[in-house]
């Protein structure tokens, strides 16, 4: 089958595009990692479903959870039910949870490692909540996801954006909710690019004493907070915080445009890693964190650097709708059979925006089959209008 097929262009041509690079193609993890590396996984939708998908989001669960095996055979952990599996952006609290009990239990067969994100998003969003509400709420997914032997990631919350007046009424939430944890969360801060209902989170449009407030919840709970997630997409502000965390408490990189140099460190401070990109990147970031884990920083890089132009193109802005690009990578990939998404999420991006994602993808050696790949990628051209 030819390689060679024809894009769209910025100028409304088409140009003919033959793939170039080989795949990076583990499909076990090499060796241990020497950081920690959870991979936010997206949800696999099933399209032959009588049900309406703005409204009522249908799972194929077979297809979903072996991704999650895929992951976890390249070494990765996963992050459940996070904002890559389309939380809070067409997958409710009740699919969700009903995603995390699977998750845990396919994750307790083989023994691997899930996070799983308990928020408040069963709250109707055109309500204004008290305090009181978000921490009930928080506490009532807490202890679901505990009931069914998970670990948590503790969410950012819409609603306590909304009924907070100050930092105060942060910390006031945070303690409550803390207070009540079993075992040690990871707290999610994720900043209003992802999400603008988030803007200002922590108390403050100003990051700078947003983080303060954030690290003054951490400190109050020692021996409560395994790690803390910021999501920002800007590094200095990680490396900032990171070197301020009390002892035994890790950053999580949620940067995915700096994610290479973030994990590799400076020599003195790392951060450890949960990423929506990894869902996507995976192969590449399994033998390149073998090779940090193995001394040898150059491969590390290497095979990272080519991801990077990649990941800044998924997750550009208006950021929030990278989850089109993470599934249209499981679909030209050969993971799902199809490019459907929860709340018909595939159109949140233009053809011009996926034949650049398909460009980039064959640049850093992830379409693992590039016959399937070609292929699917005809298959889309063709559903907007164009003979490829």
């Amino acid at each position: 089958m030819s390689l060679t097929l024809q894009l769209p262009t910025q100028d409304r041509r088409l140009a003919a595009f033959t793939l170039s690079a080989a795949p990076v193609r583990p499909h076990r993890a090499c060796a241990p990692f020497n950081r920690i590396a959870l991979a936010a996984a997206h949800v696999v939708a099933d399209p032959l479903a009588d049900a309406d998908p703005w409204i009522d989001p249908a799972i194929d669960w077979d297809r979903t959870i072996a991704y999650r095996h895929h992951l976890w055979d390249l070494g990765f952990g996963v992050a459940e039910a996070m904002d890559t599996a389309q939380r809070g952006m067409g997958l409710g609290w009740n699919t969700s949870l009903e995603l995390i009990r699977r998750s845990v239990a396919a994750a307790a067969s083989r023994g691997a490692v899930v996070f799983s994100g308990a928020g408040t998003d069963h709250l109707a969003a055109d309500r204004a909540w008290a305090l009181e509400d978000v921490i009930h709420a928080y506490t009532e997914q807490i202890a679901a996801i505990e009931a069914a032997g998970g670990r948590i990631i503790l969410m950012a919350s819409r609603a306590l954006a909304r009924a907070a007046r100050s930092a105060e009424d942060y910390l006031a939430v945070y303690d409550r909710v803390l207070s009540q944890v079993v075992r040690p969360v990871i707290i999610h801060w994720l900043g209003g690019m992802f999400d603008p209902a988030l803007a200002g989170y922590w108390g403050s449009a100003d990051a700078d004493r947003a983080m303060e407030t954030a690290l003054a919840a951490i400190a109050a709970h020692p021996g409560k907070v395994d790690g803390i997630k910021i999501s920002l997409l800007d590094k200095e502000k990680e490396i900032a915080m990171r070197r301020r965390l009390p002892p035994g408490v890790r950053m999580y990189t949620g940067d995915d445009f700096n994610y290479a140099e973030l994990i590799a460190g400076d020599g003195t401070h790392h951060s450890d890693a949960l990423l929506g990109i990894f869902d996507a990147i995976a192969p590449a970031a399994a033998a390149a964190l073998a090779a940090l884990a193995a001394g040898d920083a150059g491969r590390f890089h290497g095979l990272l650097a080519p991801t990077v132009p990649l990941s800044r193109h998924i997750f550009r802005a208006p950021t929030r709708f990278y989850k089109t690009g993470i599934v249209f990578m499981a679909y030209v990939n050969g993971f799902q059979d199809h490019f459907t998404m929860v709340g018909g999420q595939e159109s949140a991006r233009s053809l011009l925006h996926l034949a650049e994602l398909f460009r980039l993808a064959d640049a850093a050696g992830l379409l693992r089959d590039p016959a399937l790949a070609v292929a699917r990628m005809r298959a889309i051209l063709a559903t907007r209008g164009v003979a490829a």
